[in-house]
């Protein structure tokens, strides 16, 4: 008897929904489309870093810290703020001597201390990379750029998507003997930044190679937006 009543539940529960679907005779067109759209980087990050090797490990770790302090004013005086001056890592690690069939022998510590950079000046970044060398920054990566805030261009690639969705869209029906009678659903499949372009005039270095920082191309950024979108046709 129960089992009886469990089934006339599920008919009960599932006989509405598989009639709404039976019923469902409207003609759908799923497309997908996306626009690419280019922007020039307005800020740039850089990674620099001490590492200092000795044989005691406070040692190693005061001569780190007197380099970085260094370090760390250099970047001031680039005229980078505090705000966009932040510390990565600061690691000790030990360093072995490895011999034949004996245990590994501590021979001293090694101590690394990276610090990121954000550089919102972009004609600062040369002398900021001459200002760490300077300092005896021994690590450095970078640098890598970026758009701080990426929406308007990246909302122009989504309006540009779905344009170019609809249009597509609009053509598949009159093909058919068809026409768009509306959107049912749109979703974003999701977008992607590309690393920098090189802008030729920008890779020049000036002609008085006394005088000038390291040459850095800035470049352009290409951002694209993706739709996928599903339409009635009629």
């Amino acid at each position: 008897m129960l089992r009886f009543l469990l089934v006339i539940a599920f008919l009960a529960i599932s006989g509405p929904v598989s009639a709404q679907e039976a019923l469902d005779t409207r003609t759908k067109l799923h497309i997908s489309a996306q626009s690419e759209v280019t922007g020039k980087p307005d800020l740039a990050l850089i990674s620099a870093g001490i590492v200092t090797q000795n044989i005691a490990a406070d040692a190693a770790l005061a001569e780190n810290s007197t380099k970085m302090n260094a370090v760390f004013e250099a970047i001031k005086k680039a005229g980078i703020e505090e705000k966009d001056i932040q510390t990565s890592g600061i690691n000790i690690n030990p360093q072995y001597v490895y011999g034949e069939n004996v245990p590994p022998k501590i021979s001293g510590y090694q101590v690394s201390n990276s610090v990121s950079i954000k550089i919102r000046d972009l004609k600062k970044i040369g002398k900021t990379l001459d200002a760490l060398v300077a300092q005896g920054a021994n690590q450095i990566n970078g640098p890598s750029f970026s758009i701080e805030n990426p929406d308007p261009l990246l909302d122009n690639a989504r309006s540009d998507a779905v344009a170019k969705a609809r249009k597509k869209a609009e053509l598949y029906a009159k093909a058919a003997g068809m026409k768009v009678k509306k959107i049912l659903s749109i979703s974003e499949a999701g977008g992607y930044m590309e690393p920098p372009r090189p802008m030729m005039e920008m890779a020049m270095a000036k002609m008085d190679m006394r005088a000038a920082s390291t040459p850095v191309a800035i470049g352009e950024l290409n951002m694209t937006a993706s739709v996928q979108m599903v339409f009635e046709l009629e």
